[in-house]
C-alpha cells in the first residue's frame, strides 16, 4: 500500500477549545465538566491543563489501576514539554485490603513517604492518586518534619546515636542492605537505604566525621559514585521510639477491653518490633491523624477521572464488610472504620473549596461549565493472524487517514522493532521518534515510538492519531504479564502469530529454545484445538496451545541462525 504523508502538522487553533487547548480551570469552589474524552485523550488534556496551571493539579481517579495508567501516560505527554521545575508525583495505594494483617511492601511505603515530603513544596506540578487511597487518614505533617534529616560530608557523626535514631524511625538493622528502610553497620562503615531514595548509600567515617557518602548497588554491594549529601525520611508511617511505644500501649489499653497479654501485636510493639498489619492501628501512635489535603500546597486545582463518588462509596462498603467479617477477635481487636478512613461526606467537604474539573468519556449534555472536547472512536484495527491479510483493518484505516499524522506506540524498544517488521509487510515504513514532543516538532507523517499508552488517541482538532499495540493485538493484551525471567521484559514478548516466521527460534518459559514450525490442529476431547509446533534438539517436538502463546517469547541470545536447540 502507499501512504501519502501530510505536508505539515496542523497546530491547534488557540481560539478554539480542544484537548491540546482545554478550558481554563474554574474559580475556587465551582465545577466544570469535560466530555468526549476517549482513549488516551484524558491524559493529554490533563497534561496540558497541569502544565498551564501555576500550582498543583490534584488528579483523583476512580481506582488505583486508573491512577497508575494516567501517571505513566502523563509522564509520556509531559516529557521535556515543561520546565525542569515541574513535578510529577504519584501517591500509591498500600495494596492491602482494609484490616489486612500484613503490611505494605517497603518500596510502596518509601514512595508514599517521599511524596508526603515533597508535596508541601510543590509550586508547579501534578499529583495522581485514586479516591480509595485519598480516603486513608495519614500521620500529621509534624511527624514527617521531625523525623527527616540531611547527612553531609564533613559532618560529625556517631554510629551509636544514628543507630538509635534509625531504629526509632522504623529502620531495621540487617547484615546486608537490600531494601528500603534497612541499615547495616561494619566497623566505621554504615550502609543505609533511605526511604524515598532510588539507591542505598555507604557512609564512611574518619574518626567521628563523615569522610565520604557513596551510592552502592544492592545486588553486588559494590560502591559507585560519591554524593555530597543524603536526605533521610522516616522508615515507616508510624514512629517506634520509646515515647511513641508508650503512647501506643496506653491508647491500645484505652481502646480495647482485652487481655493485652494475648495480643501478639501489642507485645511486638512493646518490644519495638514492627508488627505485620500495624498500619491499621495508626491512630494509636498519634493524638490526631490528618488527611492528604493537609499536605497540599496553597495553590491547588482538582481534576477527577471516572466516577469517584461511586469509587468512594464502593470502597466504604468493602471497609464495613471487612470490619464486620473479622468480628470481635480478642487477640487482634479492630479500630472502627471512621478512625482510619475519611467518610465520603468528609472527603467531598475537603474537595468542595477547590476548583474542580470532572472528565468523562461520553459527551455531556450542554449546560453551564460543560465543554465537549471532540475525539473520535477507532474502528476495529485488530490483527487477524489466521487470515491471508492479517493487517487488512490497519491497511484500510491508514488509507482513509492518509492526510493525518499517525504515531504508532509500542511497549518497549524491542516491541518497536517487531512492529516495524510487521508494518514492512504492508509497505509501511514509519520514522522512529524518541518522544511525543519530538514527533510534534518533526515533519509529520507516519512515525513510531516507545510509549506507555494503553489506549489510542484520535483527535479532531488538531487532527492527529496515536495507535497502540493493544489496539492491534487486542486478543493478547493480558500477555504482558509473564513469569520468571520474562516478567519485566516486554522487548521479546510474542503478542500475535503474525510475528512468527517458519523456522524462527523462540523461547518457551519452561522448555527453553526451539524453532517454530507453524500450526497444527488436534481433536482434544471432541473439540478442535490449534497448537504451535516447536522443534527441539534431536527432532523432538512440543505442541503448545495457541491459548498459551504468552509462554512464548522471541529468541534474543544472538544470531537466530545459530540459536541452540534445547
Amino acid at each position: 500500500m502507499v501512504y501519502t504523508a501530510p505536508s505539515r502538522f496542523l497546530e491547534p487553533q488557540l481560539s478554539t477549545l480542544n484537548v491540546n487547548n482545554p478550558p481554563k480551570p474554574p474559580v475556587a469552589g465551582s465545577r466544570q465538566y469535560w466530555g468526549g474524552l476517549q482513549g488516551a485523550a484524558p491524559s493529554l488534556a490533563l497534561a496540558r491543563a497541569a502544565s498551564n496551571y501555576q500550582g498543583l493539579t490534584l488528579v483523583i481517579t476512580e481506582n488505583s489501576r486508573q491512577a497508575e495508567r494516567i501517571h505513566s501516560e502523563l509522564q509520556f505527554f509531559l516529557d521535556s514539554n515543561t520546565s525542569s521545575h515541574f513535578t510529577i508525583l504519584e501517591f500509591p495505594d498500600w495494596e492491602t485490603l482494609p484490616y489486612d494483617n500484613f503490611s505494605p511492601h517497603q518500596d510502596i511505603i518509601s514512595h508514599r513517604l517521599e511524596t508526603l515530603h515533597l508535596l508541601p513544596q510543590v509550586k508547579h506540578g501534578v499529583l495522581i492518586l485514586s479516591v480509595t487511597t485519598l480516603l486513608h487518614r495519614l500521620p500529621p505533617c509534624s511527624y514527617m518534619t521531625a523525623n527527616s534529616l540531611v547527612l553531609k560530608t564533613g559532618q560529625k557523626f556517631s554510629i551509636a546515636e544514628m543507630r538509635r535514631t534509625l531504629e526509632s524511625a522504623g529502620y531495621q538493622c540487617v547484615d546486608s542492605v537490600y531494601e528500603h528502610g534497612e541499615f547495616a553497620v561494619r566497623g566505621a562503615i554504615m550502609d543505609l537505604f533511605p526511604m524515598g531514595s532510588a539507591m542505598p548509600y555507604r557512609i564512611e567515617l574518619f574518626d567521628d566525621v563523615i569522610d565520604s557518602l557513596r551510592q552502592f548497588a544492592p545486588e553486588t554491594q559494590i560502591s559507585s559514585e560519591k554524593v555530597q549529601e543524603v536526605r533521610l525520611l522516616p522508615g515507616r508511617e508510624y514512629p517506634l521510639h520509646p515515647a511513641a511505644i508508650a503512647s501506643f500501649r496506653q491508647a491500645f489499653r484505652e481502646a480495647f477491653a482485652v487481655d493485652v497479654r494475648r495480643c501478639p501485636l501489642y507485645e511486638d510493639i512493646s518490644k519495638g518490633l514492627a508488627s505485620a498489619g500495624i498500619e491499621y492501628y495508626l491512630p494509636l501512635f498519634f493524638p490526631q491523624l490528618v488527611s492528604l489535603f493537609t499536605y497540599l500546597p496553597a495553590q491547588v486545582q482538582c481534576m477527577s477521572y471516572g466516577d469517584i463518588v461511586s469509587g468512594a462509596e464502593e470502597f466504604w462498603r468493602e471497609i464495613r464488610s471487612r470490619f464486620d467479617e473479622h468480628g470481635v477477635d480478642p487477640e487482634r481487636p479492630l479500630l472502627p472504620p471512621d478512625q482510619l478512613f475519611l467518610a465520603v461526606d468528609e472527603l467531598f467537604a475537603n474537595i468542595k473549596p477547590l476548583p474542580l474539573t470532572q472528565m468523562y468519556t461520553p459527551q455531556r449534555d450542554a449546560g453551564a461549565g460543560v465543554f465537549n472536547l471532540q475525539t473520535n472512536t477507532f474502528p476495529d484495527l485488530a490483527v487477524e493472524p489466521k487470515t491471508e491479510q492479517p493487517l487488512v483493518h490497519l491497511q484500510q484505516f491508514l488509507l482513509q487517514q492518509a492526510q493525518t499524522p499517525i504515531l504508532f506506540c509500542c511497549d518497549s524498544a524491542g516491541r518497536r522493532e517487531t512492529m516495524l517488521e510487521l508494518l514492512q509487510r504492508i509497505q509501511v515504513k514509519p520514522s522512529v521518534v524518541s518522544s511525543w514532543q519530538d514527533w510534534n516538532k518533526e515533519v509529520p507523517g507516519l512515525s513510531i515510538t516507545v510509549a506507555p499508552l494503553e489506549s489510542g488517541l484520535w483527535l479532531q482538532d488538531p487532527p492527529l492519531i496515536a495507535i497502540t499495540e493493544n489496539q492491534l493485538f487486542i486478543h493478547h493484551v493480558s500477555q504482558q504479564r509473564r513469569r520468571g525471567k520474562f516478567a519485566d521484559n516486554t522487548d521479546f514478548i510474542v503478542k500475535s502469530l503474525t510475528e512468527l516466521n517458519h523456522g524462527a527460534p523462540v523461547v518457551h518459559v519452561d522448555h527453553g529454545v526451539g524453532r517454530y514450525l507453524g500450526l497444527t490442529t488436534f481433536d482434544v476431547e471432541g473439540q478442535l484445538t490449534e497448537f504451535l509446533v516447536l522443534e527441539y534438539a534431536e527432532g523432538t517436538k512440543l505442541y503448545v496451545p495457541v491459548a498459551s502463546l504468552h509462554l512464548i517469547s522471541r529468541y534474543s541470545g544472538g544470531d537466530p541462525e545459530s540459536a541452540p536447540l534445547h
